[in-house]
């Protein structure tokens, strides 16, 4: 299925002399900790994207699984109660970096994305994320943050355990992605 969307992601970018960067070991954080509870917070180290250089076209697909917590019971509960991983597996991202431009990157640049995020069955638009990106050898390292709420995605947070997950999701992201 990953092989599949890897591939869709290709042909999604029109053109054939464009020129792309890839990884497949990017990386999704999000943290909803409280003060004076357990700490609710999960990594992911799979995720695979996509830049087209040409246009500032970038995707992103993280398989829902693969996020890791410090506790063995949360993410089960994670799984099985809030994102629904069997039925919603993967999360993604569609969007464009506004005014990107390859020619111009150097150590840091500050970049804008916009886009669409997908995950427990509802796309929500993003927009203005702010996005830092340098070229580094031939590297392009792409990484920011964002806020999400989990009602945005139809998530119910029970009564019982609402007072300890925030209301607020920050969810950071780095891709080191290489030419392909």
């Amino acid at each position: 299925m990953k092989t599949i969307f890897i591939t869709l992601l290709f042909l999604s970018f029109s053109g054939l002399a464009q020129q792309k960067y890839l990884t497949k070991t990017g990386s999704v954080d999000f943290e909803a900790s409280v003060p004076s509870f357990e700490e609710v917070r999960a990594k992911n180290n799979v995720v695979t994207a996509i830049l087209n250089v040409d246009n500032g076209e970038f995707a992103a697909l993280a398989l829902v699984k693969a996020f890791r917590f410090k506790n063995a019971l949360m993410e089960e509960h994670f799984n099985e109660n809030y994102a629904e991983s069997h039925k919603f597996p993967k999360a993604t991202f569609k969007g464009n970096i506004e005014g990107f431009s390859f020619k111009e990157l150097k150590n840091e640049n500050n970049y804008k994305i916009s886009g669409e995020l997908t995950f427990h069955g509802v796309t929500k638009l993003l927009n203005n994320v702010p996005v830092v990106i340098q070229k580094k050898d031939n590297e392009i390292i792409l990484h920011g943050s964002f806020k999400l709420l989990p009602s945005d995605f139809n998530i119910k947070i029970p009564s019982i355990v609402k007072n300890k997950i925030s209301d607020e999701v920050m969810t950071t992201f780095e891709f080191i992605l290489t030419k392909q």
